[in-house]
């Protein structure tokens, strides 16, 4: 019985094929090239398949057209050349490679290089060695020449009892009941030695870990470091510094010519702020940190045209006993507790030979005028150089101090 049902089943599938079949058969047949073209046809309707066939076909074109009637500059002198496309540098070269070849004039003549010194390729072990006439070596592939000095001298761990007091964002300067003030306390100590007398400030310390540890570490003691407000970790970079001797400052961003569009922040001193309108971004940016003898000014060329502005910033100054320096751009405004100017930037050109001459103007003005204060901001260039610049002072008749010793009092 099963195998009966089984063939039916068979029977039944094998007719309805058959009908299949007949059906197909009974209908007229495609023609062949519709049915190979279509895909094809469907496929050059996309225009990135089409504009390959194009291009295809153009070549095509001209190679049959070579191939018939020849190349019509045979015969014709030809030449080749491998071309490559220079890699842009993505950052600005470090203080090393600045110092590496160009600009090392500015140290007189050179020796010739010691060729025990140079490698396969001209370099030792890849890189150029060079020892310049003041005993100082480049190698052109380091971020840093200058060596890390040992710490000297480390100044007291801030804060110092008796001059600070609790303020609405953190610990405020302020005068201590004995008569003590920040300027003189947190100021690194200095005795004149009669020779003339040469600062530097270091500034924009603390947003670049790399350049902020070189200041640090590599800068002689006598140089001031001045740091950003917004900085992360503020006063842990303050107290390396003053571990290493180092006297700081923090930089009060002041209002510039075409702001808003050039903004140094949002506790930035507006010219059209007023007296409250100062007390309360400086309340913030005061308590930042402590162990600062002093702040000085970040931009603010418009912000000095407000006499309003101006006299609450150095009035506010005078009553904590904060020194305030400028970079030069507000020389004739006096106040705060103690006053101080720089005669010169050092780094608005940013070569180590513009650098170095900057260094050599501070050092005649400090020749004809017994004291010269300089600033600069910290790129790896500016530190670089001034490592190099301040290890010849001594030779060179001068003296190389903090820049607390450049303030005067008002009136003194």
């Amino acid at each position: 019985m099963r195998r009966l049902q089984a063939r039916a089943a068979a029977l039944t599938m094998f007719a309805k094929r058959q009908s299949a079949l007949a059906a197909a058969a009974g209908a007229p047949p495609e023609p062949r090239s519709r049915v190979a073209m279509e895909p094809v046809l469907n496929a050059l309707k996309k225009p990135p398949v089409a504009a390959g066939a194009a291009g295809v076909f153009v070549i095509g074109a001209a190679a049959l057209f070579v191939a018939v009637l020849g190349d019509p500059r045979a015969g014709a002198p030809t030449a080749s050349a491998v071309l490559e496309r220079p890699v842009a540098a993505d950052t600005a070269p470090t203080g090393a490679e600045a110092f590496g070849f160009s600009g090392l004039d500015i140290y007189q003549d050179l020796g010739p290089i010691d060729p025990a010194l140079m490698g396969e390729g001209g370099a030792a072990g890849g890189e150029a060695l060079i020892t310049l006439p003041d005993g100082a070596s480049v190698a052109s592939g380091q971020g840093f020449s200058a060596p890390v000095r040992a710490p000297s001298n480390p100044l007291p761990k801030a804060p110092i009892a008796g001059l600070f007091q609790p303020g609405p964002n953190g610990p405020l300067p302020r005068i201590a009941a004995d008569g003590r003030v920040p300027a003189q306390a947190y100021a690194r100590p200095f005795r004149s030695n009669g020779k003339p007398m040469v600062a530097l400030v270091v500034g924009g310390l603390g947003l670049n870990s790399a350049t902020t540890r070189a200041a640090i570490e590599r800068l002689p003691a006598e140089v001031t470091l001045s740091f950003v407000p917004y900085a992360e970790g503020l006063q842990t970079w303050i107290d390396m510094a003053r571990a290493h001797g180092h006297e700081v400052m923090i930089e009060l961003p002041m209002e510039p010519t075409g702001y808003p569009d050039n903004d140094p922040g949002p506790y930035t001193l507006l010219s059209s702020g007023g007296a409250d309108d100062v007390a309360v971004k400086l309340d913030w940016l005061l308590a930042r940190a402590t162990g600062y003898f002093g702040v000085t000014n970040y931009l603010g060329d418009r912000f000095a045209t407000s006499d309003e502005g101006v006299s609450a910033l150095m009035t506010n100054l005078r009553q904590r006993g904060l020194a305030f320096l400028d970079d030069g751009s507000m020389r004739r405004r006096p106040g705060a507790f103690a006053r101080a100017s720089a005669d010169r930037v050092v780094d608005e050109e940013q070569t180590p030979a513009a650098i170095l001459r900057q260094f050599n103007a501070l050092e005649a003005a400090a020749k004809t005028n017994g004291a010269a204060l300089g600033t600069g901001f910290s790129y790896p260039i500016t530190v670089e150089a001034a490592a190099r610049w301040t290890a010849g002072l001594e030779a060179r008749g001068l003296q190389l101090a903090p820049a607390s010793a450049m303030t005067r009092r008002p009136g003194r």
